[in-house]
């Protein structure tokens, strides 16, 4: 088959490899259908995660057609069409008992495209498919069904869960990429007062307000309006970066909640002479994607409308062009980009 395969930082490539097949007797073997890119797959790029190997098959999101299954599969059959889960779950451990999925200790958590071959290809290997895929609805698009796969559940559990997004609260989400504008969405279904997104992108700052935040705005006029008040009661950062973790700092009221989405390659400061008195809780996390059946329902009922995250199609052969253009999203538009078979 052929897929998309780490070089090391900086250089991937688009090979021919070794079909995937069953190891273990929770696997199974997905033909798929359309993938996409995650941020953290530039982060990978980059060398910041020096876990990743080289010849690893990148990707970690995913929708396809189920082509094979183990012996102790029971959920999925060949030729159901399923949701890939960015984290795989072996269901046993006390990490998973907990729905905490992405600290499972059992050999599953994020290793899709980490520290095994993931869904950036033809086909792909999906350990513990029993939990660690979901059923595409024939109501529900390949394009629409593959953001289920992570950025939707990062940005409900890390960002709006993790913040306590309530009636009433203003939120501020620094970063208006694919998953700040993922967390603008999934906020709106907790009935905030105001949502406000801050970008430097002026591309990024009209999709948020096409998505429907109340307000986009770059970071220093952000600050000036929320000076009138006491701040936000819930920051959400998702940019991964040291400046963006400082503004919401800034930006979240006494007793308000940070919640940091973003992966952050390097240090960030946490300017506690300033917060330790304001009673804020910061909370971090890596996706656990327990609540992906829930915002399944909520896409397919048609309250939760994320049609407009997809900004531009390939084809699955088109990997490298694709990664190019969604690594300059600021430039190009792109929030996520599908790629189809």
């Amino acid at each position: 088959m052929r897929a998309l395969v780490y070089q090391g930082p900086g250089e991937c490539t688009w090979d021919t490899v070794p079909d995937p097949v069953i190891q273990e007797p929770t696997d199974a073997v997905v033909r798929v259908g359309t993938t996409t890119i995650c941020g953290s797959d530039l982060h990978i790029l980059a060398g910041e995660l020096p876990e990743v190997k080289p010849g690893t098959v990148l990707g970690h999101e995913a929708v396809g057609e189920v082509t094979e299954v183990g012996s102790e599969v029971h959920s999925v059959r060949p030729g159901d069409e399923v949701i890939v889960s960015c984290v795989s779950a072996c269901g046993r451990c006390s990490f998973c008992r907990e729905n905490a999925y992405g600290q499972c200790r059992g050999g599953g958590g994020w290793i899709l495209g980490n520290s095994v071959n993931g869904t950036q290809a033809e086909f792909v290997r999906v350990p513990f498919a029993d939990l660690s895929t979901h059923r595409r609805p024939g109501s529900l698009t390949r394009e629409d069904a593959v953001l289920l796969a992570e950025v939707l559940p990062t940005a409900y559990e890390v960002g709006v869960r993790n913040g306590q997004v309530g009636p009433g609260d203003t939120v501020v989400v620094v970063g208006a990429g694919p998953i700040g504008l993922a967390a603008v969405l999934t906020a709106r279904l907790f009935s905030p007062r105001r949502t406000i997104a801050v970008d430097l992108s002026p591309s990024r700052l009209e999709a948020a307000a096409r998505l429907g935040a109340d307000a986009a705005e770059l970071p220093g006029r952000m600050i000036s309006d929320l000076a009138e008040g006491p701040g936000a009661d819930v920051a959400i950062e998702a940019a991964g970066t040291p400046e963006s973790f400082v503004l919401c700092t800034q930006a979240v009221r006494p007793g308000g909640h940070i919640a940091n989405i973003g992966m952050h390659g390097k240090p960030a400061t946490l300017h506690l002479e300033a917060l330790w008195s304001k009673n804020v809780t910061i909370s971090t996390g890596q996706v656990d994607t327990f609540s992906a059946p829930w915002l399944l329902g909520m896409v397919a009922s048609g309250r939760l409308d994320i049609s407009q995250l997809i900004t531009h199609t390939f084809g699955l052969h088109q990997m490298e062009e694709a990664y190019d253009v969604f690594s300059r999203g600021a430039e190009t538009g792109a929030l996520k980009v599908a790629l189809h078979r």
